[in-house]
């Protein structure tokens, strides 16, 4: 019988397991996975459940019977720390070496930590697991200041979920505004207001030199210029890192994360990476991209597992992410890198005013053509959004008066 194993029980390896049986695959199937929790999803960690309005259970990617009844042995709380490309194994920890046919490597990516005074102290935490989530959720529902370290999507988030809590929150961001490098100046400025409109507090250009504690818990945040920010709980979301380690080991080829095809396929033949460790070559952008996201973890797997089969794969789906905070809720897709667009055009108003929703479309262009697109509670254009995009990517460009012009059809 052949083996197929999925080192990372993550929405990645999941998915890849589910597609593998609906297209077929009747031979045997290994998903092994480093924590005790069933696979599940991380969107709800930072939104519904860190905000206590979706359960706990809502995470899962499947009910806990769904492996067994679709013949998925799940190894949890099993460390894979060896492959052996050559052997066709995966050496684990306390267990038995696991031979396979094909092998994908779902090992996702785990949070930057940082490495100053008292950073072990009760009350600094990361959100990147479940149990982060659970402790997390527990912390903001009775902290009267929290601190957030990082001004990025996890770090905006859990801002908006303490101010829902009632504590007083103050973000600290190395840059000059929230989101920057992803956003640009532009639109990184609506998020600023978005939360100063909510009562959130900015410290823009410094970093922690100290977190300050009293009998082994946290009391303050201490910055680099010697401001003491008072904080029961300070949350750190200051990046994440693919885990390539196993992939070194093995003598894969690494680039920003482990080097993939269009087809999700490493420099070994027999060996797929997916997900946030897979840096692809994106047939449509033309070059090689790592991508951080919900929606890559969910379809690279299904992409990695078609082409674990043999089936013709070129994966060129556009990067696509989304956020909910406060009454703001937005979907993002594209790609631009930081100062790769020449205008950004807005369609609607931008401004955030107290008691308004806002709703604008926004895109990001360069020499007309549109790279990336964003909507703001504009439900009903992001398939629009996804073909402007495309198209822009394939060559095209666009009347941008037109496009900012809310009385012209979008796309017209």
């Amino acid at each position: 019988m052949t083996v197929f194993a999925i080192v990372g029980a993550s929405l990645t390896g999941a998915k890849a397991a589910e597609e593998l049986r609906a297209a077929g695959y009747a031979g045997r199937i290994v998903l092994v996975g480093e924590e005790t929790e069933r696979p599940y999803e991380r969107p709800p960690l930072s939104k519904g459940y860190l905000l206590g309005t979706d359960p706990r259970d809502k995470a899962y990617v499947h009910d806990a019977d769904w492996y067994a009844a679709h013949d998925v042995e799940l190894a949890l709380g099993v460390r894979a720390i060896a492959v052996d490309p050559s052997a066709h194994t995966v050496a684990l920890a306390g267990r038995e070496p696991l031979r396979y046919d094909k092998l994908l490597l779902a090992t996702g990516s785990r949070p930057r930590r940082l490495d100053v005074p008292g950073a072990d102290l009760a009350g600094v935490q990361y959100l990147r697991t479940l149990p982060d989530a659970d402790a997390l959720a527990a912390g903001v529902r009775t902290a009267r200041n929290v601190v957030v370290v990082g001004a990025g999507w996890i770090g905006l988030e859990a801002a908006a979920a303490a101010r829902s809590h009632g504590a007083a929150v103050t973000v600290v961001e190395m840059d000059r505004a929230p989101l920057r490098r992803v956003l640009g100046d532009e639109v990184a400025e609506v998020f600023a207001d978005l939360h100063r409109a909510h009562g959130v507090a900015f410290r823009f250009g410094t970093g922690v030199r100290e977190f300050r504690g009293s009998g082994g818990g946290l009391r303050a945040v201490v910055l680099d210029d010697g401001t003491e920010l008072p904080a029961d709980l300070a949350v750190v979301g200051v990046g994440i890192a693919p885990v390539v380690e196993l992939a070194e080991a093995a003598g894969l080829v690494l680039d920003n994360g482990v080097a993939v095809d269009a087809g999700l396929r490493t420099s070994d033949p027999d060996i797929y990476a997916a997900g946030d460790v897979a840096s692809v070559a994106h047939p449509l952008l033309g070059k090689r991209i790592r991508v951080e996201h919900w929606s890559n973890a969910l379809n690279g797997g299904k992409a990695a597992a078609r082409a674990m089969l043999g089936e013709p794969v070129s994966y060129d789906r556009l990067p696509y992410f989304f956020t909910d905070q406060y009454d703001l809720g937005m979907e993002y897709t594209g790609w631009v890198e930081p100062g790769g667009y020449d205008r950004v055009v807005f369609r609607g108003d931008p401004t955030i005013r107290p008691g308004v929703v806002p709703e604008f479309l926004v895109f990001w262009t360069r020499a007309g053509r549109i790279l990336a697109g964003m909507h703001v509670n504009v439900w009903d254009a992001q398939e629009q959004l996804q073909a402007l995009v495309r198209a822009g990517h394939e060559g095209t460009a666009a009347d941008l008066d037109r496009l900012a012009d809310p009385g012209v059809p979008l796309g017209k």
